[in-house]
């Protein structure tokens, strides 16, 4: 997936917004995923509570945003910038690579809530293909 220039700076803007509540927004992220495609809990089995909000999901869902922020940093060369997270996913983790297509549908989901005025028909385009465009480069080391 290609991302126009103007793509780029439509994500870079609205990730600048996003960055500054990166907790709030992960913790969104990860409670509705979990709540929304429960087959996602197996990843986190280890964890005692996966409640919406719980100080686990809360924590992780700001790594998540956090890892989001630094591939918005990268957008420009996503495959290379992200490559130790796509060894990490496939070699430690081993999460499936389909589940970063559901992440990346609820970022899209809670943004949309989270940011009703900001989250334009446009920045909805850019900000899905700069996520597919993600998703794909964390899923390099599955090939």
């Amino acid at each position: 997936m290609t991302l126009s220039n103007k793509d780029k700076e439509y994500v870079r803007t609205f990730w600048a917004k996003v960055s500054i509540q990166v907790e709030d927004v992960g913790n969104d992220v990860l409670s509705r995923m979990l709540v929304v495609y429960p087959q996602t809990k197996t990843y986190f089995s280890h964890w005692k509570d996966l409640g919406p909000g719980s100080a686990l999901v809360r924590k992780h869902g700001k790594v998540v945003m956090m890892g989001v922020g630094e591939a918005v940093g990268k957008i420009d060369d996503l495959e290379k910038g992200l490559l130790t997270l796509s060894e990490l996913h496939a070699f430690q983790l081993r999460v499936d690579p389909a589940n970063f297509k559901i992440l990346c549908h609820i970022i899209l989901v809670v943004l949309a809530i989270k940011y009703p005025n900001e989250f334009t028909a446009q920045v909805h385009v850019s900000l899905d293909k700069f996520l597919c465009a993600l998703s794909l480069a964390l899923a390099e080391k599955y090939r």
